[in-house]
């Protein structure tokens, strides 16, 4: 049984990687947010993942100061991090997901940011799989 990879998701989704700088303020990361129908920014700082911006994020922000255009992301982003690889398999994934309670993972291959995947990129993925299965299982069965 071939185990599904983070690079599968990724070669279907692309890897465009939507970030900002650190320096920006909330407002900004926001409504990029918003343009882009997304629910999480990767944040860099002098080039390199300083953190993550997402809709959590938005309400503590919110909590601090109401004032977006007075908040800048590296006061309010999320530091601490969980990555994963392009070989991850999706099982794993899952269980880092949901034993941690987050619901997006950069994805670094040689030291480089080369995407985000999400909780729903994980569940599409599957769901499609399990279409696929089933599809397969009930063509099995009808042809013997």
């Amino acid at each position: 049984m071939k185990f599904m990879k983070v690079k599968d998701i990724l070669k279907d989704k692309g890897l465009e990687v939507i970030a900002v700088d650190s320096s920006s303020m909330v407002d900004t990361a926001v409504k990029k947010m918003a343009e882009r129908n997304i629910g999480a920014l990767l944040i860099f700082e002098e080039g390199s993942l300083a953190g993550m911006f997402t809709e959590r994020d938005v309400i503590k922000a919110w909590v601090q100061n109401p004032s977006f255009d007075k908040v800048q992301l590296k006061d309010v982003m999320t530091k601490n991090l969980y990555v994963i690889g392009p070989e991850h398999d999706l099982e794993e994934v899952m269980s880092i997901m949901t034993n941690e309670k987050i619901r997006h993972l950069p994805v670094i291959d040689n030291g480089k940011v080369v995407g985000l995947i999400s909780i729903r990129d994980v569940v599409k993925y599957h769901v499609s799989n399990l279409k696929a299965e089933v599809h397969y299982l009930k063509d099995y069965i009808l042809n013997q």
